[in-house]
């Protein structure tokens, strides 16, 4: 019998954590301010993760702590502490990628489960036995992997070994982030958290006798990103992956903003629940508002990475920077008598229309006839950071519900 997978949501910080659970997160995965594959978002202290973890547990859901960069001899003395705090803190898991570490949260967290992080390279059900001997409940997939892989994996494992695979969100352009571009061209190491994307970046030839002379890499005048690739969208065939055998289905995007999270998660919890509805059928229909939304926030081109081999792993060279048709605009606070009380995210003016994006998955058009700032004073338009708003809704809007336009046409 198919195990029924969870949804594992990014989360940078307290805030990004919260909405991922009220947008259909089973869990979340997150990080300290260091030992973390991801140095860029705010991440927690410990006292953020103890909240975050309370929250989460308070409805039903889990919340995992990265811990799986390569940390320096002089990094480990820290690290038994860390791994005692977060216990306290209360998380249900650790992700780890060093055999020291892993060593470590065995003899300070002994009732925590492990999870084997992607950095560790698990590509081979070989590999994912091992982990499982060296007490990993869980092994995050390389993802290299095709489905095919991953069913031969889940056949040769343990029964409950549990196997998490990434589903959306960015791609590496090196086997399972083990890149070394970041700190060879910039110092900043990859594997210690800290990339600096240099496979995103149009690069130019120069010849070595022509100093300063910079030669397009490409076959158009725009150049070329010879490094730069797709993002990852499985959604229209998630049922395959839930019957290959995988356990977790994670979102990439730690990085990413409270609003990617929110509606990136809530895409892929309406898609999962789709095929839960009925998990035997002969054919998956993925819903047509799932790709909507999933076209609603800043995204590169999508491919469907390796699940169908190599060959369909693409990488978008023409372009270097996201697609970006919808913009993020405010987040409701609350709503009485067909009045929505709001706080700013971006500006919008009198005679927009607005797209409400629910926690429940809903979408709710409408163009308020009037704004009112916080003296309720009507204007033409929200300019200020977080300014605090009215404007007329007649359905009812739940708090944290978000707020986003079409971006104008030439922005």
């Amino acid at each position: 019998m198919l195990p029924i997978p969870e949804l594992l949501a990014p989360a940078g910080d307290l805030e990004r954590l919260q909405y991922a659970i009220r947008y259909g997160a089973d869990a979340v995965y997150c990080g300290l301010t260091e030992f973390g594959m991801r140095a860029a978002p705010g991440n927690f202290t410990t006292e953020q993760l103890a909240e975050g973890a309370a929250f989460a547990h308070a409805r039903g859901k889990k919340i995992y702590l990265t811990m799986n960069t390569l940390p320096t001899n002089e990094e480990l003395e820290r690290i038994p502490q860390a791994i005692q705090d977060a216990v306290s803190a209360g998380v249900d898991a650790f992700i780890v990628a060093d055999l020291g570490v892993l060593a470590m949260v065995k003899q300070y967290a002994p009732n925590t489960e492990i999870h084997l992080s992607t950095q560790a390279g698990i590509t081979n059900w070989a590999a994912a036995k091992a982990a499982y001997d060296l007490g990993a409940k869980r092994v995050v997939l390389a993802r290299e992997l095709d489905l095919r892989a991953i069913a031969e994996i889940r056949a040769h494992v343990p029964d409950d070994l549990e196997l998490e695979a990434f589903v959306h969100g960015a791609m590496c352009m090196s086997v399972s982030g083990r890149c070394l571009l970041s700190q060879y061209m910039t110092g900043r190491d990859a594997n210690r958290g800290q990339c600096a994307q240099p496979c995103r970046w149009k690069y130019h030839l120069v010849e070595e006798s022509r100093p300063g002379q910079f030669m397009e890499i490409g076959e158009t005048e725009e150049g070329s990103y010879i490094l730069n690739a797709n993002d990852m969208c499985t959604a229209p065939f998630i049922d395959l992956i839930c019957q290959a055998g995988v356990d977790s289905l994670k979102i990439e995007g730690r990085a990413k903003t409270a609003y990617y999270v929110a509606s990136v998660t809530s895409a892929y919890r309406k898609a999962l629940d789709a095929f839960l509805q009925d998990p035997t059928a002969e054919e998956y229909t993925c819903p047509d508002d799932v790709f909507e939304e999933l076209d609603r926030t800043s995204h590169r081109p999508y491919s469907p990475g390796f699940y169908f081999g190599r060959q369909q792993a693409k990488q978008e060279t023409k372009n270097g920077g996201y697609l970006r048709h919808w913009e993020f605009i405010g987040v409701v606070e609350g709503w009485q008598d067909g009045v929505a009380q709001c706080s700013q995210r971006g500006k919008f003016c009198l005679g927009d229309t607005i797209e409400v994006l629910t926690p429940l998955g809903e979408r709710i058009t409408l163009t308020p006839e009037w704004i009112k700032n916080e003296l309720g004073e009507e204007v033409e338009s929200t300019p200020h950071a977080t300014m605090k708003y009215t404007i007329p809704c007649e359905t009812a809007l739940p708090a944290y519900s978000l707020l986003r336009r079409r971006v104008p046409s030439g922005k």
